[in-house]
């Protein structure tokens, strides 16, 4: 499972012309899933994520994480994350997880960070053309993958 986080100061999700999910300070996640993954990958990451001490404390250091800032996050699944770009121009999607399997582990993504972040998270929706705004603070972007854990 790969993700790719983004401290913003604020980011919403459009679907159809309609909101669907704004916040302010906070993560914007990108998380893209292959068929391997499980709930230990999620469980990890879910974890670490809402730990990492990436916003700034009164010094401007990062010391602080999510949770220490009391922050929010969006999350929107990404299968392009797993885009395979070594022969010819197209990129290949194989390794992405097909819906079937894709769809339960973002579900339970949710839901797992949820319950690390003690609220609710904003979402896209699975499968939806959607449109992604943000201000990414810093810029701070960290791509962390759950095969690389150990």
């Amino acid at each position: 499972m790969r993700v790719v986080l983004q401290r913003v100061t604020k980011a919403s999700v459009t679907i159809e012309n309609q909101l669907n999910a704004e916040i302010g300070l906070g993560l914007l996640l990108l998380v893209g899933i292959e068929e391997e993954d499980t709930s230990e990958d999620i469980e990890w990451l879910c974890r670490k994520i809402v730990n990492m001490r990436i916003f700034n404390d009164e010094d401007g250091v990062m010391n602080n994480s999510l949770l220490d800032i009391n922050g929010d996050a969006i999350i929107v699944s990404q299968f392009t994350l797993h885009a395979s770009t070594k022969k010819g121009n197209r990129p290949s999607y194989i390794k992405a997880a097909k819906p079937d399997i894709a769809i339960p582990l973002y579900e339970e993504f949710l839901i797992s960070f949820e319950k690390h972040l003690g609220k609710k998270v904003g979402t896209g929706k699975f499968g939806a053309d959607m449109k992604v705004e943000l201000l990414n603070d810093g810029p701070v972007t960290i791509l962390i993958d759950s095969k690389n854990k150990s």
